[in-house]
């Protein structure tokens, strides 16, 4: 069976409960909720600093081609 290629936690039973009943008030998908409360949330914190900054890639890192400059 093929791995997931991200992470996906759980969230406990109560939270997807809370997600659902707030979603179906606004009239809006829970996914589109959730994705609101956790762009709040988490811009301008550490961890949305560390995603969102550019990374070099790594020169031993073989795993992603390296495009060539057409002449």
């Amino acid at each position: 069976m093929a791995r997931p290629r991200h992470y996906s936690p759980q969230l406990s039973r109560l939270l997807v409960s809370v997600l659902y009943h707030e979603a179906k008030h606004r009239k809006i998908p829970m996914t589109k909720l959730t994705d609101q409360l956790l762009l709040k949330a988490l811009r301008g914190s550490t961890g949305w600093a560390k995603a969102t900054t550019p990374r070099l890639a790594d020169d031993t890192d073989t795993s992603v081609p390296v495009l060539s400059k057409a002449a």
